[in-house]
């Protein structure tokens, strides 16, 4: 009997050194070093996300846009006065970073601009035709840049279409290098504007318009009345 049961022993010995082996590795390679971890080379889990979507641009530290510092602000109204939204400046790296907030709109995509006089007056005449008048004339046509802009949608001052929900509120933030501190804040100021259709950017396809698009096109983009308008204003 002697002879049968020590191979068994042995046998159960080995398998149970095996097992707390095999344990102990286990343990040591849950519980390395986490060099080759995911939090080790930089990567974000999802119970470390911060919150912070790719669109925002306001709230930092400084009170301005991740990357950059604010400085330049907008008060957006309408032709009675009604708040209408805001529109945000910043200095970042490769530009100027335009976000644009409004509230109170017709729903669908309206065109988005920044015009070449900060002065918003509901009532009032265009700066380059006196025999002109309505809402926000005053601030003149589109901001054309140093270069004087070829039309639109090449001047300094024309960014991409703004879209407003349903619920009538509407939000985009843009990244542009045709606008900076000393073209939006110049002598004459500047003013963002938003207006009441949406923006072809003077797209017009030739079987269209085989002469391409006429001067009005080429000046707002069909964009029609202008419905909000803010005077750029330098901020601290």
């Amino acid at each position: 009997m002697t002879t049968q049961t020590a191979p068994t022993s042995r046998h159960a010995r080995r398998s149970s050194t095996f097992v707390a082996l095999a344990a102990a590795a286990l343990l040591a390679a849950s519980c390395g070093t986490g060099e080759d971890s995911p939090a080790a080379e930089g990567s974000v889990t999802p119970q470390e996300d911060t919150g912070m979507s790719a669109t925002t641009t306001s709230g930092g530290a400084d009170g301005g846009a991740p990357g950059g510092r604010s400085f330049a602000t907008a008060e957006l109204v309408d032709p009675d006065g009604e708040p209408r939204g805001t529109a945000e400046f910043a200095e970042v790296d490769g530009g100027t970073l335009v976000t644009v907030e409004s509230t109170g709109l017709a729903p669908g995509f309206h065109g988005l601009h920044i015009h070449g006089v900060g002065l918003c007056e509901p009532d009032s005449a265009s700066p380059t035709n006196p025999q002109e008048r309505g809402a926000f004339l005053s601030a003149g046509g589109h901001l054309a840049g140093p270069d004087g802009g070829a039309g639109h949608p090449e001047h300094a001052g024309d960014l991409p279409t703004l879209y407003v929900t349903g619920d009538g509120t509407g939000r985009i933030v843009t990244l542009t290098d045709r606008l900076d501190r000393d073209l939006l804040l110049d002598e004459d100021g500047s003013a963002v504007m938003i207006h009441e259709n949406s923006d072809n950017l003077a797209n017009i396809p030739e079987r269209y318009a085989p002469e391409g698009a006429d001067e009005e096109t080429r000046n707002a983009g069909d964009g029609g009345s202008r419905i909000a308008c803010g005077p750029v204003t330098e901020q601290g």
